[in-house]
């Protein structure tokens, strides 16, 4: 598949379709949206908010989830408003996430069978990681986004004034709902 990709984009370049793409940097409405990597919201994330390319800096991970205070998701953040200019944030979850009722559990499984071995998952605990909290999903949509919300609010190097709203974004229709 990578080779595909690879061949298609020599195309795109030759045929000078990045054109239309052209931008800076600096999100033209001040904005970031941390939102979750499901292909369902590739396309339909910015189409239902009304986002083009150059309007908004969007942050995916699994769940659409600040996990700690100081994780990649927060890090992106905090680069967004300090060197990009963000100054409101938007937390878009969506239904039916697979990160609803993930555990770790299930992932001990599933790496066991495709060759992790228990010893590697010991000496990862070993170095301070939790597993257990690491890969753990969310059991409630509405409480993650507010949980989210709040720990970008309260984060000690998020100033004040930056607007931090939540949402939850129907996965087929695109429908917004606030999350209060």
């Amino acid at each position: 598949m990578i080779d595909k990709i690879i061949e298609f984009n020599r195309d795109f370049v030759a045929r000078k379709a990045y054109e239309k793409y052209l931008t800076d940097k600096y999100p033209d409405k001040k904005l970031a949206v941390l939102s979750c990597m499901d292909t369902r919201l590739t396309e339909l994330l910015p189409a239902a908010l009304g986002l083009k390319n150059g309007d908004a800096k969007i942050i995916k991970n699994a769940g659409g989830l600040v996990i700690s205070a100081f994780d990649s998701a927060m890090r992106s953040l905090i680069v967004a408003i300090y060197e990009l200019g963000v100054e409101e944030i938007m937390v878009v979850a969506h239904s039916h996430c697979g990160a609803c009722h993930m555990s770790y559990n299930h992932f001990h499984h599933e790496m066991i069978a495709r060759g992790v071995t228990d010893d590697t998952l010991d000496t990862i605990r070993k170095c301070g990681i939790n597993l257990d909290h690491w890969l753990e999903g969310f059991k409630d949509t509405p409480e993650s986004v507010r949980n989210t919300v709040d720990t970008i609010r309260t984060h000690p190097l998020v100033p004040k004034d930056i607007v931090v709203r939540g949402f939850i974004i129907d996965s087929e229709t695109g429908k917004l709902e606030e999350i209060k």
